[in-house]
């Protein structure tokens, strides 16, 4: 292999021109697939279709259209003003072609007025024995001839009892609130809700529709509403517009950054422009042809892949110093510009590729996850490493024969390597450094135990976006989830069944329930209302004789609602307001199958989340199928238990599937092991590390871990095959190759480092974890893992200065690194 690349580059050298037009041809077409590309930020895309609850939520969007609304808030006027700003608005957005009905009452003021129609029969009868005992024990006493014979206190008129049975019920939630008006008069500020066609997760959809609400609400003469008056629109479509967009922004930064930052850092390795166009010119030609598969395979990006551009652009130029250096270094001997070419290409280069190979089948690993950002960004990734090992063989060798052939010759100061002090540091210190770092290390391993994962998705997401603050003040407003769960029902039937074991459930767990309240069509139309409105009758007889007189303000108000209560007639579905019908209908208009289900947890709570999906799961109807619940909160508690299941598997699979491409590719297991171990080292010391700078594991950086695994090994690679050459002296292996490898990890920091820059929290962690971990890799390489090999060199030496040593066997001299007298290298 490392002969093929050697005679592959040195041919590329001779033949400039057709290697270049060909790069260039191929990156024409790889920018032209790629030009359409699209971001793709919704949670549901994270899983594939195969999972139950994505299924679930497409046969939502189908029946039951879409969750979520464009919440139109406006604010700053009194509470006349803003309930007439409702009223106008209103039928105004009904008209809009998108919008498929709008909301702006509570149904509040209905279900207190027949409140009384859901309570059962038995209580019914109870609420008549107390009012007629309290009546007849007030007339006791009010009869002067009466004489009581004891002490009896009078009859408790307490109902607490009974409305505590009712009191997690949907109606009560519903009629909970004083004004009928999604009002707030403290904050001076009202709500209209309006339920579109089509999905959120449908971005170009969600851009029209609340395009066309923005444009409607300019239309409007505002003023007349108060001098001060205005509106702002949220809702979960103009969330995800606003992340959308926040991630669109944090690309274009971030990317840019990182590009910046990797051009002054090779500017300052190489000290040359010309030697930062060689780097840069295989990375840009590998991107684009790496994207330009993207394009035909997927045709979008995900949350994760949408900055795969910085960081294998980082992991690329990688590549480039290792490379570009050997080949300056080779050229400083008196070496020709092609026999430098083949000889950086055949040792260095197959280092290169050794190193491209183990990270490319690690990030397979994490393609192998049921997680599709995870799954893509694995596959990408891989492939891209590959084809960035391909674009230098093509374009460096190239590049370097061109500009040889004009003339050009490096610089001296290009190809001089400085002999760096602290490889003679670490000769003459080497135990003690090697001791001070295996106690640091193990006092990083005593934090293990504190390391945590992070369940909430809210901070995952820019709590601060304007959407965000507005929404949650929305949600406290409304008292109850603007996005219920939805199981689909299919008749009058399972509706009741569906409603009667999901409320079983909640009774069950009480206080652990996160189920808030059950509300269905079949709920709100109580039954055996002939006979309640008997006993009503009764009720309302016996409050004829309650002397007011007698009764406190407040008293006298609650029995004027009790009487109007009681002179309620019975209620059909046709009777329900319109707020609470449309509520159920699906797409096709009324009809049966939807009863909703709303949390009580925040759905930003991931363990919340999967406790819900564990409460309404399982849920059986009539004939003994599984009920389909479906609903964002259950998307969100199978990204968890995907990413918990499956983590342990992928680490330990990236960690053997390292182990065993290195084995066969390095020629022995020893040697494997030894560069494997900084990159293990490190991992441990990071995870020890994570908990004293107060950072914890998330959905989206815990992919940093085998990310780290794969890129970082490449550093031991490329020092171990340096320094198995016979007679390598230690301080100069150490002066270049130390030299390319904290290049090689800088810039590979940069490429996740950039993503510090981005407003987005998750994406943000992304970038601190992968950082640290760099940072560790970097330290553990320069100090610790060089001090070692000495330590373990000497000690080889010492046990065959002892021992018969075999013919032709090569000893180590002071200073010098071990080495491996294999074919290969």
């Amino acid at each position: 292999m490392e002969r093929t690349m050697g005679a592959l580059a040195a041919h590329n050298h001779r033949r400039p021109v057709i290697a270049l037009v060909c790069a260039l041809l191929l990156s024409v077409v790889g920018l032209l697939s790629a030009r359409h590309l699209s971001l793709n930020a919704n949670l549901v895309a994270l899983l594939p279709d195969s999972f139950e609850s994505v299924q679930a939520i497409h046969s939502l969007e189908e029946r039951f259209g879409a969750q979520g609304w464009v919440v139109v808030v406006g604010e700053d006027a009194d509470p006349a003003q803003l309930q007439r700003f409702a009223d106008d608005l209103a039928p105004k957005l009904e008209a809009l072609p998108g919008i498929r009905y709008v909301e702006i009452t509570r149904p509040s003021s209905f279900f207190k007025s027949h409140a009384l129609y859901f309570l059962s029969p038995e209580d019914l009868k109870e609420v008549e024995r107390r009012i007629d005992a309290r009546l007849t024990w007030e007339r006791q006493r009010a009869n002067p001839l009466f004489v009581s014979l004891d002490d009896e206190p009078a009859p408790s008129l307490d109902f607490s009892d009974i409305e505590k049975k009712y009191a997690g019920g949907a109606v009560t939630r519903l009629s909970s609130h004083p004004s009928d008006y999604y009002l707030d008069p403290a904050a001076r500020r009202v709500v209209v809700l309006a339920k579109p066609e089509t999905s959120s997760a449908d971005l170009t959809f969600s851009t029209k529709i609340v395009g066309e609400v923005q444009g409607l609400l300019r239309q409007q003469h505002l003023s007349k509403y108060g001098p001060g008056f205005h509106t702002e629109i949220t809702g979960s479509f103009q969330k995800k517009m606003d992340q959308q967009a926040q991630i669109t922004r944090d690309v274009a930064v971030s990317s840019t950054v990182a590009t910046v930052l990797v051009l002054l850092y090779l500017l300052l390795h190489f000290r040359s422009v010309l030697s930062v166009g060689l780097v840069l010119a295989p990375v840009g030609a590998g991107l684009a042809w790496t994207y330009g598969l993207v394009g035909v395979a997927y045709g979008r990006v995900n949350l994760l892949t949408a900055f795969l551009g910085a960081i294998l652009g980082g992991l690329g130029v990688e590549h480039g110093i290792h490379l570009l250096g050997r080949y300056l270094a080779l050229r400083g001997e008196g070496r020709s510009s092609e026999a430098s070419t083949r000889e950086a290409f055949t040792h260095t280069g197959g280092a290169a590729l050794v190193s491209a190979l183990v990270a490319a089948l690690t990030f397979f690993v994490l393609g192998t996850s049921q997680l599709r950002a995870f799954r893509e960004f694995g596959v990408i990734a891989g492939v891209g490493m590959l084809v960035l090992v391909l674009a230098y063989v093509v374009v460096l060798p190239a590049v370097l024969g061109l500009v040889s052939r004009w003339g050009w010759t490096p610089r001296a100061s290009s190809t001089e390597t400085t002999e760096a002090p602290l490889g003679r540091i670490i000769t003459h210190r080497r135990g003690l450094l090697t001791a001070v770092s295996v106690l640091v290390v193990a006092g990083l391993l005593t934090q293990l135990p504190r390391l945590r994962f992070d369940y909430d998705i809210s901070s995952l997401q820019d709590q601060r976006l304007d959407s965000f603050v507005l929404d949650r003040a929305v949600n406290q407003l409304i008292g109850y989830s603007q996005v219920p769960l939805v199981v689909l029902t299919n008749s009058r039937a399972e509706e009741a069944a569906v409603v009667q074991q999901l409320q079983a459930r909640k009774q069950q767990r009480g206080a652990n329930s996160t189920v808030d309240f059950v509300a269905a069509l079949t709920s709100l139309v109580p039954e055996r209302q002939e006979e309640k409105q008997a006993i009503l009758k009764d009720i309302g007889k016996l409050l004829k004789g309650v002397p007011e007189g007698q009764l406190t303000p407040q008293q006298r108000q609650q029995l004027a609602e009790l009487r109007g209560q009681v002179e309620a007639k019975p209620f059909t579905e046709a009777d329900l307001p319109r707020s609470v019908r449309q509520q159920f209908e699906g797409r096709g208009g009324p009809g049966t199958g939807f009863v909703l289900v709303y949390p009580s947890a925040d759905q930003s709570d991931g363990q919340a989340m999967r406790r819900l999906a564990k409460e309404v799961r399982g849920v059986r109807l009539p004939d003994g199928r599984a009920a389909v619940v479906a609903g964002e909160a259950l998307v969100q508690a199978d990204i968890f238990d995907t990413v918990a299941h499956e983590a342990p598997f992928i680490l330990l699979g990236s960690m053997l599937t390292v182990l065993v491409a290195m084995w066969m590719t390095l020629g022995g297991l020893r040697t494997a092991l030894l560069c494997l171990m900084p990159t293990v080292v490190s991992l441990f010391a990071v995870l020890g590390l994570m908990p004293l700078l107060h950072m914890e594991f998330n959905y989206l950086n815990i992919l940093v871990i085998p990310v780290l695994i794969g890129t970082t090994v490449d550093a031991g690679v490329h020092l171990i095959t340096r320094l198995a050459s016979p007679s390598s002296d230690f301080v100069q292996v150490y002066s270049e190759t130390g030299k390319a490898i904290c290049g090689g990890l800088l810039t590979s920091a940069v490429g996740f480092g950039a993503l510090l820059l981005a407003d987005h929290p998750g994406l943000n962690s992304i970038g601190a974890l992968a950082n640290v971990g760099f940072g560790m890799n970097l330290l553990i390489m320069l100090v610790t893992f060089p001090a070692l090999l000495l330590v373990l060199s000497e000690r080889k030496r010492r046990h065959r200065a002892v021992s018969p040593r075999p013919r032709g066997e090569h000893l180590m001299k002071e200073g010098q690194g071990p080495h491996r007298p294999t074919p290969s290298h």
